[in-house]
């Protein structure tokens, strides 16, 4: 069994040797070659070229050897084809051209021929899939909905999203307008990695965990709901809605094969409650990863020996690699999952 037979036998609930691992965020700018990378390219640039792309894909597999590579890309490509384009703001976080207010605003959004207008990204997993030469899985991913909206809407990072939840619970026609805009680009840019290849997508909602248990699978979780139905279980997919263990019962309605979550809670406590009904992918704090190897190991078996003999685990980090993140530290994560039985 290679690697990315054991990843997908992981995905669904089968018996494997160990957990596969891989790490959200894999490329950054924790990594040398990256580094040396951007000092010849802007971002927008790597993720828009297929080659080079496809090389910064391909830097930690070289390095760590991962059983499944996620494609390098970035979330708002799906605002910026819609036209709304983004950059990065020279303190840190996302600027969006504009925000999105009224009806007019969400009018002028174009969500047609998302194949077309992305379709750099579909070169670029043709030419990562030719480099792994399926000894390793290739995870192609996307903003959920909600978490694309709240870039939009507050113009981009925020600290409290009172545009987004305004917008939700003021002008809720004009909500749906835009997260069913949202939906089908989503859907169709899904898509499109699957055509192109991918082995399995992971949608990220990673501001899911700002809504109230109440407000959940009315403001986020059934666009992605479905836009997973719309792939008609063609390839794995991973949800992954960053601080909503909390509300398994929405969380089982999305309806994807893998579950990924967050470091606040126990894997196997959650997969217990829905008796092994999704795998489940995680969860060890990235903020370890700037500590020390001996801690990273301590830590990583904690929870490896916490899910025991449960099948279904796909290690990684409970969110994204950090920028301080030391190689030491990911070699050793490696070492320790690997070397589990």
């Amino acid at each position: 069994m290679n690697f990315r037979q054991r990843f997908l036998a992981a995905c669904k609930r089968e018996k494997v040797d160990h957990p596969p691992i891989w790490l959200m965020r894999q490329a950054g700018r924790y990594l040398p070659e990256y580094r040396a990378l951007k000092e010849k390219y802007d971002f927008l640039t790597l993720v828009k070229t297929p080659e080079l792309a496809t090389e910064v894909t391909m830097q930690p597999i070289k390095r760590f050897g991962f059983d499944a590579a996620i494609l390098f890309s970035d979330i708002l490509v799906i605002p910026e084809a819609l036209g709304q384009p983004y950059s990065f703001r020279d303190i840190g976080g996302i600027e969006m051209q504009g925000a999105i207010r009224n009806a007019q605003d969400i009018a002028r959004l174009d969500n047609t021929e998302i194949q077309k207008k992305l379709s750099y990204v579909a070169d670029a997993i043709r030419l990562i899939k030719k480099e792994l030469n399926d000894e390793r899985a290739l995870i192609g991913f996307s903003g959920a909905p909600w978490t694309l909206a709240t870039y939009m809407v507050e113009g981009g990072s925020s600290k409290n999203y009172s545009q987004i939840k305004t917008l939700f619970y003021l002008h809720p026609t004009l909500f749906n307008q835009l997260m069913e805009k949202l939906s089908d680009a989503v859907s169709d840019y899904l898509q499109m990695q699957i055509d192109a290849g991918v082995d399995c997508v992971q949608i990220f909602d990673s501001w899911g965990g700002i809504l109230s248990a109440d407000t959940y699978w009315e403001a986020s979780g059934k666009y992605i709901a479905r836009i997973i139905s719309s792939l008609k279980g063609k390839v794995p997919v991973i949800a992954y809605a960053k601080g909503c263990h909390i509300w398994p019962e929405a969380l089982e309605r999305l309806g994807a094969d893998v579950l990924g979550l967050d470091w606040t809670i126990p894997l196997e406590i959650f997969y217990d409650t829905f008796d092994g009904e999704f795998a489940v992918q995680g969860n060890l704090d990235p903020a370890l990863m700037n500590s020390h190897p001996d801690i990273v190991e301590k830590e990583a078996q904690k929870i490896l020996e916490g899910f025991g003999e449960r099948k279904g685990h796909i290690f990684n980090l409970g969110h994204g690699i950090l920028p301080q993140a030391k190689i030491e530290c990911v070699e050793r994560l490696i070492a320790t999952v690997r070397g589990f039985k």
